[in-house]
């Protein structure tokens, strides 16, 4: 399950990455190692494809008497249960009472330059970074939305969830179970194309090709929602897989992300934490 990932890029970076406006965020967005279920994040939405927008994460479907926070959607459905990495049978998601409005309608862009998954069996407490080598960030995840009003305050709450396929060779490394849907620079468009068909949508729904990833072990630390410090990120042990020219943690360094005190504090104090 994807429940924590990261978002540390410039806004102009991902103003450039995505050829979007972020003028309305500049003053709200603050970089996140650590985005949890319930912070706010960054989406660029089918109803609004040329413009970035701070959504909750943590799903809550229109027709809801709470908020619910459901962080993932599963594309098979109720299907492979197994999850079987070869699996191509039905995608169940479109059927789902939870997400068969928002696979049609309200589909998004989830901005992450990295993202954390656990084992299976340990999960945060077996915790990695999971990222895209040669300094290829940020990236997006296949998202779906939702706008949901508190009917006592009136309050509006737009949130969405990340879908999730089978797992890719390098999740079975880990090993764990599911996979995000990481998107291509060509399959981004056609995911919040609001012309696209069902049948167009649903294809995309498979593992994605995670050649060019890699993913280390991160400190358990990553399980406080409320450590916000770039020091999370930092490697406690080897990479899955061989790689000699690139380390996630260090090309956050060279981009002066790397944290003073009095940096980490003024973060904090932003995030509400102190």
């Amino acid at each position: 399950m994807c429940g924590r990932y990261t978002v540390v890029s410039k806004l102009k970076i991902i103003e450039k990455e995505f050829q979007v406006d972020v003028s309305e965020v500049l003053d709200r967005f603050i970089a996140n190692p650590n985005i949890a279920p319930g912070d706010d994040a960054l989406v660029i939405t089918d109803a609004a494809p040329d413009r970035v927008q701070l959504f909750q994460f943590g799903f809550t479907p229109h027709w809801a008497k709470k908020k619910m926070y459901v962080i993932n959607a599963r594309s098979e459905g109720d299907h492979n249960k197994e999850n079987q990495s070869a699996y191509t049978g039905a995608k169940g998601i479109i059927n789902k009472p939870m997400f068969r409005k928002a696979i049609r309608q309200q589909r998004c862009l989830v901005i992450a330059d990295a993202f954390v998954e656990g084992s299976t069996k340990h999960r945060l407490s077996d915790p990695y970074l999971v990222y895209r080598g040669g300094k290829k960030r940020p990236f997006a995840m296949a998202g779906i939305w939702d706008e949901w009003i508190d009917k006592s305050t009136g309050e509006v709450t737009r949130s969405f969830a990340i879908l999730t396929t089978a797992p890719t060779p390098l999740m079975q490394k880990i090993p764990h179970h599911r996979s995000p849907l990481v998107l291509t620079e060509e399959t981004e468009r056609q995911w919040i194309d609001q012309d696209a068909s069902l049948d167009q949508i649903t294809a995309l729904l498979q593992p994605f090709d995670d050649t060019d990833f890699n993913a280390y072990p991160i400190s358990t630390d990553i399980k406080s929602p409320k450590d916000k410090g770039i020091d999370l990120l930092k490697p406690t042990g080897d990479r899955l897989r061989k790689e000699y020219d690139y380390v996630f943690y260090q090309d956050l360094e060279l981009q002066g992300m790397g944290e003073t005190t009095a940096r980490k504090r003024k973060q904090n104090e932003q995030l509400g934490l102190f």
